[in-house]
């Protein structure tokens, strides 16, 4: 039996998604690789993820292009329906370039449908770390909801493991004072997944104030889930935690995804795996379990 065939992933670049050479059924536009259009004639994409943009850092690549011009091109796509262009990638860059005045910008004109302006629009900013932890989770559930996209699907394409993917998606449960703060950059996503964990959009809420008042850290965020939750503190013949052991923490975290928490003695311990959902346990089993 045949094993399904993989669509192309965001993960290996735009090319991989709407090759940039020419293909069948390609305009002459597109054949003939980069042209100019008029600003004016590019609408934003209404698929762009990216919901906030730095006005400073417009800018300042406002500066840049007006003394050294556009250096990567904008890939666009026909509007088949109102005519001219909408922008599938590029969006820093128009923007700067109205702000720098220019008339013009090199684009490649692409056939693009719907869900792939979406994933180009989202591997650009993901690959450029531009999108805010939320941002990226709403793009992450358009591509599930509108297109449906396992979150295994969603993984492949935008180059993550599928458990990032789950852990990002229920980041989208928080109650809005979290995702205010979060957002606002008052706490980590480290801190809002920590805070997940407690029942209640009430005692979320609640602990958010503890955790910005007291300027607390994501481990001790975790410390007060877990107390929050009526966890018993771990009893340990070490007072501190040792480096050695913290290290291997991170470790294992940073090899499964999901957070790990380990209790050390000098005749042993344990080792707890977190967690949230059925398919971020699948995944687990996957990493632990290779067939």
């Amino acid at each position: 039996m045949n094993s399904p065939r993989k669509r192309p992933g965001l993960g290996k670049g735009l090319d991989a998604l709407i090759p940039m050479g020419a293909m069948p059924g390609d305009s002459a536009e597109s054949a003939a690789g980069v042209v100019e259009v008029g600003v004016g004639q590019i609408k934003p994409n209404p698929r762009q993820p990216r919901a906030h943009f730095n006005p400073q850092g417009i800018s300042e690549l406002a500066a840049s292009i007006r003394e050294h011009g556009i250096i990567q091109p904008l890939i666009v796509t026909k509007d088949q329906d109102a005519g001219g262009y909408i922008l599938i990638a590029g969006e820093r860059r128009l923007l700067a370039s109205r702000e720098a005045g220019l008339e013009k910008v090199p684009v490649v004109v692409r056939e693009a449908t719907d869900q792939q302006r979406l994933e180009l629009a989202l591997i650009e900013n993901v690959q450029r770390a531009d999108l805010g932890p939320l941002e990226t989770a709403e793009a992450y559930l358009q591509l599930s909801e509108e297109f449906g996209l396992s979150h295994g699907e969603i993984s492949e394409r935008v180059g993550k493991s599928r458990v990032a993917v789950t852990n990002t998606l229920r980041l989208l449960n928080l109650p809005p004072s979290v995702k205010q703060a979060l957002l606002e950059e008052n706490i980590s996503e480290g801190h809002a997944r920590a805070l997940l964990a407690l029942p209640t959009s009430q005692s979320q809420a609640a602990a958010l104030q503890t955790v910005i008042e007291k300027k607390l850290s994501v481990r001790q965020t975790e410390a007060l889930v877990r107390k929050l939750c009526g966890e018993k503190p771990p009893i340990s013949e070490h007072p501190a935690q040792l480096p050695e052991v913290a290290e291997i923490e991170e470790r294992l975290r940073s090899a499964l995804g999901t957070k790990v928490s380990m209790k050390y003695g000098s005749k042993g311990g344990t080792i707890t795996v977190h967690y949230y959902s059925d398919e971020e346990l699948d995944a687990l089993l996957a990493k632990i379990l290779p067939e």
